[in-house]
């Protein structure tokens, strides 16, 4: 086992080694509108191994985004995901496309990102279609995304971008939502960042251990005290994703029940 752990170790290192050049090829090729970005899932905290261009403003040793969790928690189900319009924290409208990347046996470990600045290229678009004359109607405003360097920036970025949190503050979730907020971000990819679930936590105003007992209702199906109808399908359970990363906040649950 350990020897099949370094084998698959060492073939992905050398994936992430041939397509470093890649990185800088492609945002060469395509300018300084174009931002090229290589992850290594394996640290999550840290995924970004290398960068070439700036339209997200990110670096090396940054966190992944909410597009990296995502694809992170669909594992073995993750597929391309290309030319989607988001928007920075800082309002610059992108065109991202993430592609994973798989091993030997299919398990995904990274992904290679092209961010193309579209705020750029619309205004392009705008200038050329007003020299021939060509109306341009309102477009739909793309929903946000956090590129960050920290990687507990993107998970308050996640938590507060759910429903829940239009309608009351956090404190004020009964049981039945702060079960439905867990199952959630766990299906988000949340919880596969390392103390994660203390973030959570915090910003509940609920306990560690609180935390832990809610995780563990949400991977394993089971329905909150208060919760009406059946319960939702579980969400994967184990201490490993689908994706073969280990899930680093699948720490032991400390004793005791909720607060």
């Amino acid at each position: 086992m350990a020897a099949d752990e370094a084998r698959l170790g060492a073939e992905r290192d050398a994936i992430l080694a041939a397509l470093r050049p890649v990185v800088e090829g492609l945002a060469a090729t395509f300018g300084p509108v174009c931002e090229v970005v290589l992850h290594d899932y394996r640290r999550p905290e840290a995924s970004v191994i290398a960068v070439a261009g700036s339209v997200t403003g990110r670096s090396v040793g940054g966190a992944m985004s909410e597009i990296g969790m995502r694809m992170l928690a669909r594992g073995e189900e993750a597929q391309n995901e290309l030319n989607q319009l988001t928007r920075t924290r800082t309002g610059t409208l992108v065109k991202s496309s993430t592609m994973p990347l798989r091993d030997s046996t299919g398990a995904v470990f990274g992904a290679l990102c092209v961010n193309i600045d579209a705020g750029a290229v619309g205004q392009a678009h705008a200038l050329l279609g007003a020299l021939a004359g060509l109306g341009t109607g309102p477009a739909a405003d793309p929903p946000a995304t956090t590129f960050g360097n920290d990687i507990g920036s993107v998970v308050d970025a996640v938590i507060d971008a759910h429903p829940l949190r239009r309608h009351r503050g956090w404190a004020q979730l009964d049981r039945a939502e702060r079960l439905r907020l867990f199952r959630d971000l766990e299906a988000s990819g949340v919880f596969a960042v390392r103390r994660s679930v203390e973030q959570v936590a915090s910003r509940l105003g609920i306990s560690r251990a609180s935390a832990y007992s809610y995780l563990s209702q949400a991977r394993n199906g089971e329905p909150a005290e208060n919760e009406a109808g059946p319960p939702h399908p579980p969400a994967a359970p184990g201490a490993r994703s689908r994706s073969g990363t280990p899930n680093t906040s699948a720490d032991p649950a400390p004793p005791g029940g909720p607060a």
